[in-house]
């Protein structure tokens, strides 16, 4: 059938096309099933929407769509569309579903079918939930991972050692990567770190790195930024390294779900696309991170040593305190600011000292720098070499050399939230500081979010700063502070913190 295009001002994450319910009626089409739209030499598999009044009879509406499947038709073009039959891939979803063990060609059928986009919304959460609520084995954990890997970008060398960190996440104001990074790159070795950008969070490494560099690098220019400074802190977004990871994630993030077998085939394929051979793994522990007790911290460090075993890979676990936040800051600029104070041997919490070195250590250990990783990488530190690395690196990504912590601009809208009584702070709330500094707008607003000038166990005065709320917009502060006032992230208590009974005996 020849349509005519219409262009329909919507972005989806998708390939979709608006049918009229006539049209449809014609083809034999109902809503989710796919047609593919071809114009001239190229073509796209799309599912069907049926639109009542959008979409008039003899037109097929278009939406803009992000990822391979985006082919640019001109409005008011004739293309040709036809039904297109699902994919074997959504049988293999349907036999996962049944609790039954994929080979290895059906999972890279499935994997590929992703990054194509050839399944649909509904396909996709079905593969995702069938991995959250059924057992998979390790031979299918492997072959997931091989098959990111391979339908995606990967980096190569011609010289060095490669070696990466990554954090499972869950911990807010964890920007140790500012100083991992350029620890690493001025001993000699090389990192070419891909990172996120924030999705639940307040900031991702990206944003936070993005306050001082340009991070939509491609990878000819990762490759070529890591030879010649030794390090990159690059948006894995920006490139086609594990594609079908983003997708996956797109799913997980409305479920708020992480499934074990995607977590470590999305953290692997990554690591093993960018050719790293020595992996250090951040796994935060404790209450209010994404793993709650060292037990389980041990279990995950057992599963992704084995998978790293499997993939030729030196991977190495290193269970962090996850239970309140790493430094005082949460916010992509604040981040930057107190990341590069360390670096300038400025005055920097410990937390964040301390946790920076230590994993910088690990990974200078297992490429056999020295036997005391975490001295070799204090000193590195202390000498200043981090910081002229760091500024190598954020010049060779587009950004001033000369940056100091002083310079980094903030939200100039500001809120002291205060202590009400004398005590200790008794409580840090990971999940609600975020919610609070999302609500002053991090990680859009670079210069929105928070800083903690009292962390767990510290005592406080009645009328002293608990934290300081950042925002650039006034009406994002207003509802920050409503939410903080509301639902309280850090709480202060004295020595009794209850009587019973309550009431007095005359």
């Amino acid at each position: 059938m020849r349509l005519k295009v219409k262009s329909i001002p919507l972005r989806l994450e998708h390939s979709s096309v608006m049918m009229n319910p006539d049209d449809a009626a014609e083809l034999g089409l109902i809503v989710g099933d796919r047609v593919k739209v071809t114009y001239g030499k190229k073509f796209c598999v799309s599912d069907v929407h049926i639109a009542i009044e959008m979409v008039e009879r003899g037109e097929i509406g278009l939406c803009k769509t992000v990822g391979p499947c985006e082919i640019h038709i001109p409005e008011g073009v004739e293309v040709d569309v036809k039904p297109v039959s699902k994919p074997k891939s959504v049988e293999y979803i349907k036999k996962r579903m049944r609790g039954e063990k994929l080979t290895k060609d059906e999972i890279y059928a499935i994997i590929n079918d992703i990054v194509v986009n050839m399944l649909t919304e509904v396909e996709l959460t079905a593969f995702v939930m069938s991995d959250y609520l059924l057992d998979v084995d390790f031979n299918e954990i492997e072959w997931l991972t091989r098959a990111m890997i391979d339908t995606g970008e990967t980096l190569s060398f011609e010289r060095g050692v490669i070696v990466d960190k990554h954090s499972i996440g869950g911990v807010p104001g964890n920007k140790i990567t500012l100083l991992v990074v350029p620890i690493i790159a001025a001993s000699g070795l090389l990192i070419p770190k891909t990172a996120s950008r924030a999705i639940t969070s307040a900031s991702g490494t990206a944003d936070t790195m993005e306050v001082l560099a340009d991070v939509n690098l491609g990878i000819d220019e990762i490759r070529e930024i890591t030879e010649i400074v030794g390090g990159v802190i690059a948006w894995g977004g920006a490139t086609n390294i594990a594609p079908a990871d983003d997708r996956i994630i797109r799913v997980e993030y409305p479920l708020s779900i992480d499934p074990k077998p995607q977590l470590l085939a999305s953290v692997m394929a990554k690591k093993g696309a960018i050719g790293a051979k020595h992996i250090v793994i951040d796994i935060p522990v404790g209450e209010g991170s994404k793993v709650p007790s060292i037990e389980v911290g041990r279990e995950l460090s057992n599963d992704f040593a084995e998978l790293g075993r499997r993939l030729g890979l030196n991977v190495s676990c290193v269970m962090t305190y996850g239970g309140q936040p790493v430094g005082r800051t949460i916010g992509p600029a604040l981040e930057a600011k107190e990341g590069m104070a360390a670096l300038e041997n400025l005055k920097a919490p410990k937390s964040l000292i301390e946790k920076a070195i230590g994993v910088a250590g690990v990974l200078l250990e297992m490429a056999g720098k020295t036997t005391n990783g975490a001295e070799y990488a204090k000193q590195i530190l202390t000498s200043g070499k981090a910081l002229e690395k760091f500024k190598e690196i954020i010049e060779a990504q587009g950004g001033d050399h000369g940056i100091k912590s002083e310079e980094i601009p903030v939200g100039d809208k500001k809120y002291d939230v205060i202590a009400p009584i004398d005590g200790a702070v008794s409580v840090i709330d990971n999940k609600k500081l975020v919610k609070v500094a999302r609500a002053a707008g991090a990680p859009k607003d670079k210069g929105a979010g928070i800083v903690l000038h009292k962390k767990g166990g510290h005592h406080i005065k009645a009328g002293n700063v608990l934290f300081t709320i950042y925002a650039e917009k006034e009406w994002k502060l207003e509802q920050a502070i409503e939410l903080a006032t509301i639902d309280p992230p850090v709480i202060v208590s004295g020595m009794i913190l209850e009587r019973y009974p309550s009431y007095k005996i005359i």
